[in-house]
């Protein structure tokens, strides 16, 4: 499996430096830290995504992944996301690409539609922001997908959904068709 996600794990510390040198950056004006939870909201994820998660509950001590499977298993229906204990991510290490991003200024849309976001606790200082604190959104999405593609081509999961919850990607439940 650890050959498989090899580019998943490229993408993932190269997002890393990238969020890093953001938040470097922007220093006090990211005020999203240890413990802040407001946007963590049950979330569909990529094969690739699902997997890695997978993978590091797996290398988990037994009664450690155990006890992270009740837990996910119990908030299964919850709104939040089921990984969410106490304001903290239980796999955080191994936290999809939109956990890593979310909070930071990013931009989507296209053409004349292009529009920015942040957390609104963040940036609340500032007026403008430039290009280079700034994630390109439509960008980040293309190499996961590209990412997530090449994992299902040398993959065995070819018949799997495209996208997939925290909840199946950990408790291996086949999600409806």
């Amino acid at each position: 499996m650890d050959d498989l996600l090899h580019n998943y794990r490229q993408l993932i510390a190269r997002i890393d430096a990238l969020c890093r040198g953001i938040v470097d950056a922007l220093g006090e004006q990211i005020t999203c830290s240890e413990g802040c939870s407001d946007c963590c909201t049950a979330i569909n994820l990529f094969p690739v995504e699902a997997a890695s998660l997978a993978a590091a509950l797996e290398a988990l001590p037994e009664e450690e992944a155990e006890e992270i499977r009740r837990y996910v298993a119990e908030h299964a229906e919850d709104e939040r996301c089921p990984l969410l204990r106490n304001h903290r991510c239980l796999l955080y290490t191994a936290r999809p690409v939109v956990c890593r991003t979310h909070g930071l200024p990013i931009i989507y849309g296209t053409g004349l539609e292009r529009r920015i976001d942040y957390c609104p606790l963040n940036l609340t200082e500032s007026e403008s922001l430039p290009g280079s604190v700034i994630i390109d959104l439509d960008n980040l999405n293309s190499l996961l997908v590209a990412v997530n593609a090449l994992f299902l081509s040398q993959s065995d999961a070819l018949d799997t959904p495209e996208r997939l919850t925290i909840v199946e990607a950990l408790l291996k439940r086949t999600p409806p068709r």
